[in-house]
């Protein structure tokens, strides 16, 4: 497994996600959002594997005037004005090759291989 756990160190879910796949004894690798984004092809590798951007967003942001600009322009614009803007990203983002999850999913990572 190569695990990849995007978040940032004030985010609860990614450090629970963290002692997760510690306590497993599970090496990943850690990346701090706000350091340090996604790359545009983890961008739309988690894209696809969480089906959507809608997936993706934190919609209890606490930049509600940015999450409106999202939810109101154009789709061809949403995904470039989300990853401009990873803040509003779900935390922790978990990959796992073409696997990925948002959010804290410790049900989907017990069954990653």
């Amino acid at each position: 497994m190569n695990i990849q756990i995007f978040g940032t160190k004030k985010s609860a879910d990614t450090r629970k996600a963290e002692r997760f796949f510690k306590e497993r004894g599970i090496r990943f690798q850690s990346v701090d959002l706000k350091e340090k984004g996604l790359s545009k092809g983890e961008f739309q590798s988690v894209l696809q594997a969480v089906g959507g951007l809608e997936a993706m967003i934190d919609q209890d942001h606490k930049d509600k005037d940015l999450l409106a600009l999202i939810k109101y322009i154009t789709e061809s614009d949403k995904a470039e004005k989300v990853f401009e803007n990873q803040q509003v990203l779900k935390q922790p983002i978990v990959r796992n090759g073409r696997q990925a999850t948002v959010g804290y999913a410790p049900e989907v990572w017990k069954n990653w291989q």
